[in-house]
């Protein structure tokens, strides 16, 4: 066995989710989905798919029908490349982090230098890392309040002609935290200056609550670049589309490098499911009748619980302007690994542990506040709250 993938961590969350197996007494706010089923319209393609006997392999690259969706769908976010550019930079991937591991393999050699954004999650770290190429990171720094920020003269010091890839997860999980256009657009240039490559994970992009964008999505890498730049973009129909267990995603590429990919989908998974892409494809002529509401919902979910445990004694919260999680550190309790336990056996909560995302996180709890029911935020804080107090 190599010895890097001997030295792979386990997940944490999972290390934590195990305490709480059998036991249907724990709120579990650990994994990053929502507890709500993908709508019935979804699932009802796929199984139409299924009984017209739709079981065989597909073009590597994914569908065309959903590919054209999927074009359809990144011009409406970014009109400013035609439907059918987009068309031609598209790759379907089986889930997000398949589409993740497909751009690393594209672009990095072993011994190559890959800088990322931290903390983040962990898959994005250790991806490079199987590769054999040497990963240095850059932190974010958290303010008083909990509020995680950018020193921007940091990263670009970091990104040397020497940098092979960037990764930068934004909006983030777990800390919520975004780039602005404009530090994108800085970034970019940077890059460009150097040769790096930017790998943009922005599987969170529609689930942004700061209202300040014209599409109400976060800022993207794909709005200050041209089709050329050294830029590959994840998205993924896990999150916005309430389709984790579906495992399907895209990458957008530049034109010329989508069929490279195409034939490094082949040796990896050869193609996503056709019933699953019958799915999407019916999720994205409908988005309308998912997305918005959903993001609405989750707008609310943080709304309610941020101010629930900003007034818990001891604990240090920001308000995150995207993604799906509240994440926070509790006076007094550093070690969060061993807290995150304590609390899904002595409290019946499930919360992730910072740690599992880099160091510069431990002492932090993530919470997961994508809760079909709201009332179970307020139970929840309410146990950490009779818990701290005991």
């Amino acid at each position: 066995m190599r010895e890097i993938v001997q030295s792979l961590e386990e997940s944490r969350i999972r290390e934590v989710a195990n305490e709480g197996l059998g036991r249907s007494d724990v709120l579990k706010f650990w994994f990053g989905e929502s507890d709500e089923v993908t709508p019935g319209f979804i699932r009802e393609a796929a199984i139409a798919s299924l009984q017209h006997g739709e079981t065989f392999y597909a073009h590597n690259l994914g569908l065309p029908e959903l590919r054209h969706a999927i074009a359809g769908y990144m011009h409406g976010l970014h009109p400013q490349v035609h439907t059918d550019a987009w068309f031609d930079r598209v790759a379907v991937t089986s889930g997000g982090v398949n589409g993740l591991m497909l751009a690393v393999q594209t672009l990095v050699d072993a011994g190559d230098e890959v800088v990322l954004v931290t903390p983040v999650w962990p898959n994005l770290v250790a991806q490079p890392r199987i590769l054999g190429a040497r990963v240095r990171t850059v932190p974010l720094v958290a303010d008083a309040q909990g509020a995680w920020q950018l020193d921007m003269d940091v990263l670009l010091a970091a990104i040397t002609p020497g940098t092979r890839l960037l990764v930068v997860n934004a909006p983030n999980n777990p800390t919520g935290w975004t780039l602005t256009r404009q530090e994108q657009a800085t970034i970019l240039a940077h890059c460009r200056s150097t040769g790096t490559w930017v790998l943009a994970d922005e599987v969170y992009e529609r689930l942004y609550y700061a209202g300040d964008t014209a599409n109400g999505a976060a800022p993207s890498f794909l709005d200050v670049a041209e089709p050329e730049d050294r830029l590959i973009v994840t998205h993924s129909f896990s999150k916005s589309f309430l389709m984790t267990g579906w495992r399907l995603g895209w990458l957008v590429l530049p034109p010329a490098l989508t069929h490279a990919v195409g034939k490094l989908i082949e040796f990896n998974t050869s193609c996503a499911p056709v019933f699953v892409q019958r799915g999407a494809t019916v999720a994205l002529q409908r988005t309308a009748e998912v997305t918005p509401g959903l993001v609405a919902h989750l707008h609310r979910c943080r709304d309610v619980l941020v101010p629930l445990l900003a007034d818990v004694p001891g604990v240090s919260v920001a308000t995150p302007r995207g993604g799906m999680y509240a994440f926070f550190r509790i006076e007094g309790h550093d070690d969060c690994l061993t807290l995150a336990k304590r609390l899904v056996r002595e409290a019946g909560l499930g919360l992730a542990p910072g740690s599992a995302f880099g160091g510069e996180a431990s002492g932090w709890l993530r919470w997961c506040f994508a809760s079909q029911d709201v009332g179970r935020l307020d139970e929840g804080v309410k146990r950490l709250r009779g818990w701290l107090q005991a």
